[in-house]
């Protein structure tokens, strides 16, 4: 399974070998140049003093990139198009893993994906949005914007978890709710709405990782758990950088100036008290190195959820609901 997850990696890093970010174009142009000496190394040719300092160079330049990226590169890199999605993480860290489908009303929504499956000795259920890597896969997981019907189906396996006692790890990765007229005509916002009063007094334990983009509600049908975690260069908010940048100034040039103003890196919202912990990705960001960042979730992942499966559920819900009046801050300003 883990072999099958880094050779469709190394394909999806193929395929968009064409969609670098303008950040990470000097990397990649080194990255290249040593590829290219690997192949020329043929009898009695040695290019490996030459291809250690290229490395060395590689390394350093990446690290001096990655850590001064401003909050628009992050948003870029959340929706980076070879980023691992639920599917690529439930491949590396869960066993045994088995899907489920439908909400028993109308459809099943391929953008949300769930199952049972075994993690860490125990029975889980998984569950988050998953897009598509392709013009058809994107069509067929609408670009990983859920239906109502995707939020029900969601609701439905968190309460079959529940009733057997599963601890329930969801995933968030969606640009937002789907803002269809058919979506709305089946109940759009009373689906979501629904999700938030269930997850809030399920009574076992729910961890939330956000591994990419964590648009407005249709994030937060998801994201009611007792711990929120996000990976490095995920990100999470009310509004997308260009929507904000739309109403506010009208003009999609904001669009940087609004990713800074929505604070809505893991960072930002990890001092607001919204996120509970941060996890490394791999370096580079999590899309090129699956197996890094999946190393570091399952360490984050397996903590957690000791912690939170020793609790009593009434405790665990006490501390849920504790944990989502405690945030957002009001303030008086005197005029």
């Amino acid at each position: 399974m883990v072999e099958t997850a880094r050779a469709s990696m190394s394909q999806e890093r193929i395929i968009y070998d064409r969609q670098v970010l303008d950040f990470e174009r000097p990397i990649v142009d080194l990255e290249r140049k040593i590829e290219e000496l690997k192949q020329l190394q043929v009898g009695s040719v040695d290019f490996g003093d030459e291809i250690r300092r290229l490395e060395k160079k590689a390394r350093k330049l990446q690290q001096e990139i990655f850590a001064e990226l401003s909050p628009w590169q992050k948003v870029q890199l959340s929706r980076h198009p070879a980023r691992p999605y639920t599917l690529d993480y439930i491949q590396v860290l869960f066993d045994d893993f088995v899907e489920l489908h439908g909400d028993r009303a109308f459809a099943d929504d391929e953008s949300i994906v769930g199952g049972m499956a075994r993690f860490a000795g125990r029975e889980i259920l998984v569950i988050g949005h998953q897009k598509g890597r392709n013009t058809k896969q994107n069509l067929r997981r609408n670009f990983g914007m859920s239906r109502p019907e995707g939020y029900r189906k969601a609701r439905r396996l968190m309460q079959l978890a529940a009733r057997f006692r599963r601890p329930i790890l969801t995933f968030i990765d969606t640009p937002g709710a789907y803002p269809g007229i058919g979506a709305e005509e089946r109940g759009q916002a009373e689906a979501i709405a629904k999700n938030l009063e269930v997850m809030s007094t399920l009574r076992t334990p729910i961890v939330t990782t956000v591994i990419g983009e964590g648009g407005s509600g249709g994030a937060l049908a998801l994201g009611v758990g007792d711990r929120i975690i996000m990976l490095e260069y995920a990100i999470y908010s009310v509004i997308s950088p260009e929507g904000c940048a739309s109403i506010l100034w009208k003009d999609q040039s904001k669009v940087a100036t609004a990713a800074e103003e929505l604070k809505l890196t893991a960072p930002d919202l990890r001092r607001l008290g919204i996120c509970d912990e941060i996890v490394n990705e791999g370096p580079g960001g999590a899309h090129r190195d699956l197996e890094a960042t999946a190393a570091l979730l399952r360490a984050v992942l397996t903590r957690h959820l000791s912690e939170l499966c020793a609790l009593d559920p009434d405790k665990l819900i006490e501390q849920r609901y504790r944990k989502f009046r405690a945030m957002g801050v009001v303030e008086e300003v005197r005029a």
